[in-house]
């Protein structure tokens, strides 16, 4: 049966669904590239890797070298990024509209990302998002991180509402995963950032959309479950 209502809430991963983030983390690994004499990795090569994480994005820019090297160079990438997080990147097209049709039908909205909490919040008040964003989740905010169901299930439960009345939107197998396990309908943003690897069709989520633009509509969400929790 067609959606006439958008679901009770619905979570957000960050970067690659809301937050094109892409350009801030290149311009990171390029200071860093350019301290060490070597040569820069393009906005190209760098944001398949984006939804993988620090370590990931890494592995691009220095693919000469081993995992343990990489890991030292952690916490040098995530002091640079914080100092100039924000500066280049933009919301994805249609997400703000999005985000505007869901608060005028009084959908409560929040974000459960594996970006450490710190660097998360630094981005709500860039995008005016302090007051409107109900709930935000990080990767280090709790013992588990996505693709283990319970980010979403705390923060199902910090806004009051049923995980099966929620909907979860990312852009990584691991955010389908987590929402499958947590027993909330998904979809899968394929505007977001993928490997040459990765195969959305195999995750299964419940939806899966190009663009934001396409979730405008209530039609376009999945059936979720009533709101008590």
């Amino acid at each position: 049966m067609t959606r006439t209502s958008f679901p009770a809430a619905v979570l957000f991963d960050l970067d690659g669904t809301l937050l094109d983030s892409a350009p801030d983390f290149v311009v990171t690994a390029n200071r860093m590239l350019q301290a060490r004499g070597m040569p820069e990795v393009s906005l190209e090569q760098l944001r398949p890797a984006v939804s993988k994480g620090a370590r990931a994005m890494l592995a691009v820019a220095f693919p000469q070298m081993g995992e343990s090297e990489r890991q030292a160079l952690v916490p040098e990438f995530l002091e640079i990024y914080e100092a100039l997080i924000g500066q280049y990147a933009t919301l994805f097209d249609g997400v703000e509209t999005m985000l505007q049709a869901l608060e005028e039908a009084g959908t409560t909205w929040g974000i459960v990302t594996n970006k450490p909490e710190y660097l998360a919040r630094l981005i709500l008040p860039q995008l005016g998002w302090e007051q409107r964003c109900a709930v935000l989740i990080g990767g280090d905010t709790l013992a588990e991180r996505k693709p283990h169901p319970l980010p979403l299930e705390v923060a199902a439960q910090r806004i009051d509402i049923a995980a099966s009345a929620c909907v979860y939107v990312g852009d990584d197998e691991r955010d389908i995963i987590a929402a499958r396990a947590a027993g909330m309908p998904s979809v899968a943003a394929l505007w977001g950032y993928r490997l040459d690897t990765d195969d959305p069709q195999s995750w299964q989520a419940d939806c899966q959309y190009e663009q934001p633009q396409q979730l405008w509509q209530p039609a376009a969400w999945p059936a979720t479950q009533p709101a008590s929790a």
